[in-house]
């Protein structure tokens, strides 16, 4: 499909806010102290470290993707994300963890809906704790520590590259009044242990964070495709798909980072997402497109997209309404003629109907 010019993002803005804003209305949480606030009128560039952490806004993410590896060889994916509304004075928060585990060829997750409170030891810009789980740092050097039944990962991230600031300030104003920032910081090299059950084993290997933030509440229905993709030359590439409520394509945006952190953006005409098959999840009846084609023709770079395993869905209604697609992929295809490889993350949403919370069930109730 061709995709046309947009200045956007994808993500959970209403299905979040909507589901925390209820959320809070039935359990009222602490404030946090001090947020940084965000302007309504004019964009106010990013700087860091200050814009790693929480801000004085009504929605706002920080999300993790990454591939790790065991001296051994054995391969595994991973995705952390905490989710935050603010309504008012108060707060609420969502978290998501889930492991790709290719030695067993499962898929596992668990999430967590609940208050926050500043974690303990150090002030970092980025300094979260949700139910024992644990989000901290600044500048491009993060620790990130979650549990849950099976698994456990405990991993330094440390970028190799500037921050990517989309759309080339880090600022989408969406014409209707409201706006959002969103960054990435795209290459990040990964040490630490990871647990499978039998005691924590030493891992290697790179990571992908995103956060965005802002007052704005868009897309009350259709859903996006978005990919992170680390290719084996150090070239990094963002894509993302927006569509309407009959699958039409509404918003596009791209960013690709070159191996010294140099980035080019993307826009109307300059890349195609192709479809190349479908998966249906047995455990919900959801249909997702599985396995892409992409061509960016500026870039000389053709791409094959191929999850590492089909079933890679988060059912999640119990904290955000949302059934989704987020998953581990292998990329192979060739840029000016010469084989090119890498690895990334795929997020697909709105493919299943939003379904809030019940509000009478409990408020952190793990497992999937």
């Amino acid at each position: 499909m061709s995709l046309s010019r947009a200045r956007s993002r994808r993500r959970w803005p209403v299905a979040l806010l909507a589901c925390l804003v209820l959320l809070i209305a039935s359990a009222p949480l602490p404030a946090l102290g001090q947020a940084t606030p965000v302007a309504s009128n004019a964009p106010v560039p990013i700087a860091f470290p200050r814009d790693d952490g929480r801000h004085d806004t009504s929605i706002e993410w920080w999300y993790f993707t990454g591939h790790l590896q065991t001296a051994a060889g054995e391969r595994y994916g991973f995705e952390y994300v905490v989710f935050r509304a603010r309504p008012g004075s108060a707060e609420g928060y969502v978290s998501h963890f889930a492991i790709t585990d290719h030695p067993r060829g499962q898929f596992a997750y668990d999430q967590r809906i609940l208050g926050a409170k500043r974690a303990a030891g150090d002030r970092a810009a980025l300094d979260l704790t949700l139910d024992g789980w644990t989000m901290r740092g600044e500048n491009g050097r993060f620790a990130l520590a979650v549990t849950m039944p099976g698994y456990a990962i405990d991993l330094d991230v440390v970028t190799t590259k500037p921050a990517a600031l989309h759309d080339g300030d880090g600022y989408i104003d969406y014409g209707n009044g409201t706006a959002s920032y969103y960054y990435s910081w795209t290459r990040l090299a990964v040490s630490g242990t990871l647990d499978t059950g039998s005691g924590p084993v030493a891992v290697t290997g790179s990571a992908w964070m995103d956060h965005q933030w802002g007052n704005f509440a868009t897309y009350q229905s259709g859903g996006w495709d978005w990919f992170a993709i680390q290719l084996a030359d150090d070239t990094d590439v963002m894509l993302y798909l927006i569509r309407g409520p009959n699958g039409e394509p509404l918003r596009v945006d791209g960013t690709i980072v070159a191996p010294d952190g140099e980035a080019s953006f993307l826009h109307q005409g300059d890349f195609t997402l192709t479809p190349q098959g479908e998966w249906t999840s047995p455990a919900t009846g959801t249909t997702y497109p599985s396995g892409w084609a992409i061509d960016i023709p500026a870039h000389n770079l053709q791409l094959d997209v191929t999850p590492v395993m089909r079933d890679q869905e988060l059912d999640t209604r119990r904290t955000t309404g949302v059934i989704y697609w987020e998953g581990e992929v292998d990329v192979a295809g060739s840029r000016n003629g010469a084989a090119v490889r890498g690895e990334g993350y795929v997020e697909l949403t709105g493919y299943a109907p939003f379904q809030p919370r019940d509000l009478g069930t409990p408020m952190a109730t793990p497992g999937p």
